[in-house]
């Protein structure tokens, strides 16, 4: 049986696209089961609960983008998960590094640590974060 060049190319296009609409579908579906995980859920309202961050950041509105599936700071296991989440404000933008541990008895997700790291340099610890008032003032001393 001899199949044409005709068909060949149509299957080669239709596996093509096939494919790639897979790798798409897959991608979507990574980034949503990550975004509504409750390890990246945590790490994002301690975010939003940091004044000093959210105002470094010149957010609201603040922009979650999508994590790099292929960082290998990336890692999520039953026990623990370490994942750094791009966001972004009107001021600057940065990567919210966090680490959480999952408690197995209650099955519930706890952060360990939150740090977001501005593009500009500056480092906000979340979990013990620096006063608005404190923060301003060392703004202040670096510019003289």
């Amino acid at each position: 049986m001899r199949v044409s060049t005709s068909q060949l190319q149509q299957l080669a296009i239709f596996t093509t696209v096939l494919t790639g609409g897979g790798v798409g579908t897959m991608y979507y579906l990574q980034q949503k089961r990550f975004a509504e995980s409750d390890y990246h859920r945590l790490a994002l309202q301690k975010l939003e609960d940091c004044s000093v961050a959210m105002e470094s950041l010149g957010a609201p509105p603040l922009k979650v983008h999508n994590i790099h599936l292929t960082d290998r700071q990336n890692r999520v296991d039953l026990y623990a998960a370490q994942i750094k989440i791009p966001v972004t404000g009107s001021k600057d933008g940065g990567y919210l590094y966090t680490t959480s541990v999952r408690d197995l008895k209650t099955n519930r997700w706890s952060l360990k640590q939150a740090v977001l790291r501005l593009r500009e340099g500056h480092t906000i610890d979340l979990l013990n974060p620096p006063d608005a008032e404190q923060s301003m003032s060392e703004e202040d001393t670096q510019w003289r």
